[in-house]
């Protein structure tokens, strides 16, 4: 039975990969269990410069789910290049560092120094706002995705992929200018911007007053956006949002994804990776499915 997949040359073992923000750099979720058995891990979200990230509340679960503000806390990136990096090759897998940025200079910055570095692959997060054009994220409207890309593109020397948000103006828009300005993948979706009120405090949960919804609430609209993203685009594609199970990860495949990543479940269970593996090749097996790769895009 073959689980592995490739993106852009990249070899991961199973498609199974730890989404940005929800499993830290590694090291804590291998004290639970041996975080090689995923096929890749994406780290925290990394910055130019070291972010304390949001004060008041971070975290607030809904219904089949949980909404977060973080705000991309993390050492910044020449820390994670000194550091970093050295812990994460610890791990047989598949290392993807996740970067975001508030201006321009900052990603084409970081992303010029994460390319000199140790890294397997890079995501770039366009889901983060843009200081000088009023707050609004670099992955709301195509033309401004279109141009960050590019810059970076141009500084890039490793396979680039970009982290799509649903709150985007258009995703498949979005995922096409993404692909001619250069990206190598793509991987979507990142959190929808949502809301929660204290009615007790009469105020906002979130001292930012919005957050980004994840988990399983959002997973038919996550694979809907996928899907039509995989029916436009001819990179490969990473499929996030709300996978819980086995059965979450081939129906993401069917729809066109080449790998998954998993976030909000490694909270609710922190030993997920470790039994979506085990369990994703129990069912293809149940399901007759010799080859992981033969069911990309069936649907």
């Amino acid at each position: 039975m073959i689980l592995s997949t490739t993106i852009h040359g990249i070899s991961f073992k199973n498609p199974i990969i730890a989404a940005s923000g929800t499993f830290g750099f590694g090291e804590e979720y291998n004290e639970l269990y041996d975080v090689s058995c995923l096929g890749g891990i994406s780290s925290k979200g990394l910055t130019l410069r070291p972010k304390d990230g949001n004060e008041g509340i971070r975290v607030y679960e809904t219904p089949a789910g949980m909404m977060n503000s973080v705000g991309l806390q993390n050492p910044g990136i020449e820390a994670f290049i000194r550091n970093g990096i050295r812990n994460m090759r610890k791990f047989d897998t598949v290392l993807i560092a996740n970067m975001g940025g508030h201006s321009m200079d900052d990603y084409v910055t970081g992303a010029a120094l994460l390319s000199e570095a140790d890294i397997d692959m890079l995501e770039l997060n366009i889901s983060c706002p843009n200081v000088k054009s009023g707050g609004m994220a670099f992955g709301i409207k195509a033309a401004v995705a279109r141009e960050v890309v590019t810059e970076v593109r141009k500084v890039c020397q490793k396979p680039l992929m970009v982290k799509l948000s649903p709150n985007a103006e258009n995703i498949t828009e979005m995922a096409l200018a993404c692909e001619e300005a250069g990206a190598d993948a793509l991987s979507l979706v990142n959190t929808f911007q949502a809301m929660a009120i204290d009615i007790h405090r009469r105020k906002p949960v979130f001292n930012n007053v919005y957050a980004g919804l994840s988990g399983a609430a959002i997973r038919p609209i996550a694979l809907r956006m996928v899907h039509a993203v995989c029916k436009q685009v001819h990179v490969p594609v990473v499929g996030i949002g709300g996978i819980t199970s086995a059965e979450d990860i081939i129906a993401f495949m069917m729809a066109g994804a080449t790998a998954v990543q998993i976030g909000t479940v490694n909270f609710s269970n922190p030993l997920a990776g470790k039994q979506l593996a085990t369990e994703l090749e129990a069912l293809c097996q149940q399901e007759n499915i010799q080859d992981i790769n033969e069911i990309i895009g069936i649907i």
